[in-house]
Parts: structure tokens; C-alpha cells; sequence
């Protein structure tokens, strides 16, 4: 029986609740995770996406507007719009810079067809209700040649370290949930919304079939967490 899908992921009022209590510790989380490395692999999408020097961006999912920060030190004269569902992230975005906040849903984005130059994802993907849906959307969004770069957690395609990264990242989780916040559940969110995720290689043909090509997937922890760049068809 396959897994089910978190109650968070089905209800965006459980998400926006959570992803509120989450906001002041966000980065110090997202850093612990990735053992230091979340900033380094940002700022490789960001080479990789090859932008205009005027560059429009999104950056979707933003949580405390790193996408947005890394373009704007990189590229001065671009320009970044942030949109997250919770509004503490978006608040802390401000508080970094970021001129352009937009309270959105990513199965309803509210961007004309080609606005975009470059959209940029950061952890967000698994956190779509419909992660084709959600494809699609930002494939509207984009324009043609443009960029999509994603990082995010997958699911590992070897089955024992799948079990063993999904363990880890329960007891993991727990922790700094209970030590951070007194409920182990914040961070073992991500565990159980891996189980029903995809791997790294899946969400690449996925993009494929959203109009997407040239597509280059870049895995981290032994596919436990990926970097996806691709342009727009």
C-alpha cells in the first residue's frame, strides 16, 4: 500500500501553520540539514540557471528569500519577485532585502504566461499538493528559454539507503523538533513527506513532460537531496 501524503501537504492551512511556527528557525534548520552545504548548492543553481544581467526572477517557495539574495548580490540590476504561502517567511525576506513579497500558491500562481526569465525553487517541491500541477504552473510562468532550478530532498533510489536516510531524518527531526520548538512532528514533516515523494531521476522525466530540456540533476547525499536545472522548451 503505497504512502499517504502528510495532512499538512493536503491542507494549506496546515501548511501556512506550520511553516509559521517553522519561520523563525528556518535557515538554521535548512543549514543543519544540509550539513552547512544548503548555500553552497544555491549558489550553484544560480550559476547554472546563466541569467541576464536585467533578469526577472521568481523565486517560489522562497522561504526567507535565499534564491532572491544570492541573485541580487550576483546580478545587481535583476530583479526578484518572492512568493511563499506564510507570511512569517515573507516577512523575514523583507527583513533581508527582498522588495517584492507576493503571498502565493504554487497550483495557482498569479503571473501572466512568460514573466519569468528564471523560476527558482528552494525545498519547496515536496511540499505541492500536485507536483505535476505545480510543474506545469511554473512551466506557464516561464519564458521560453528560460531557466527552472530546484533544490530539494528526494527520495534515494537505492532501497536500503532509502530506509536508512528516512530513519535517520525521523530521529533527526525529532530532535531538533523537541529541542527547538517542544514538538518533535515540526521537523518529521520532512521524512514523512519524502515517503511519498519521488526520486531524483522521476522528477527529472517529470519535468520533461512540463515542457522542460537540457535538463541537469545534480544529487547530494547519495541522492538524498538533489540540485535540478532546466530550460524551458
Amino acid at each position: 500500500m503505497p504512502p499517504t501524503s502528510p495532512p499538512e501537504k493536503q491542507n494549506s492551512s496546515l501548511m501556512r501553520e506550520m511553516f509559521s511556527v517553522i519561520a523563525p528557525r528556518y535557515d538554521f534548520i535548512t543549514r543543519v540539514f544540509s550539513y552547512g552545504m544548503d548555500m553552497r548548492w544555491k549558489r550553484q543553481g544560480v550559476d547554472l540557471a546563466a541569467l541576464p544581467k536585467d533578469a526577472l526572477i521568481l523565486d517560489l517557495a522562497c522561504g526567507t528569500g535565499d534564491f532572491s539574495w544570492l541573485v541580487s548580490r550576483k546580478l545587481p540590476a535583476a530583479r526578484a519577485v518572492s512568493a511563499d504561502l506564510t507570511h512569517g517567511m515573507l516577512r523575514l525576506a523583507a527583513a533581508r532585502g527582498v522588495r517584492h513579497a507576493v503571498c502565493a500558491d504554487a497550483m495557482r500562481l498569479p503571473f501572466p504566461n512568460a514573466s519569468f526569465d528564471a523560476v527558482f525553487v528552494g525545498y519547496g517541491l515536496r511540499n505541492f499538493p500536485d507536483l505535476d500541477r505545480a510543474a506545469a504552473e511554473i512551466a506557464r510562468v516561464t519564458k521560453a528559454g528560460g531557466a527552472f532550478v530546484s533544490l530539494d530532498f528526494f527520495l534515494p533510489a537505492n532501497a536500503l539507503w532509502r530506509r536508512l536516510y528516512l530513519g535517520y531524518l525521523t530521529v533527526q527531526g525529532a530532535c531538533w523538533g523537541f529541542l527547538l520548538h517542544g514538538k518533535p512532528r515540526i521537523y518529521t514533516y520532512i521524512p514523512d513527506s519524502l515517503r511519498c515523494f519521488v526520486s531524483m531521476d522521476d522528477f527529472s522525466t517529470r519535468l520533461l513532460r512540463a515542457g522542460y530540456g537540457k535538463i541537469d540533476a545534480r544529487g547530494f547525499l547519495l541522492g538524498g537531496i538533489a540540485l535540478h536545472h532546466a530550460t524551458r522548451r
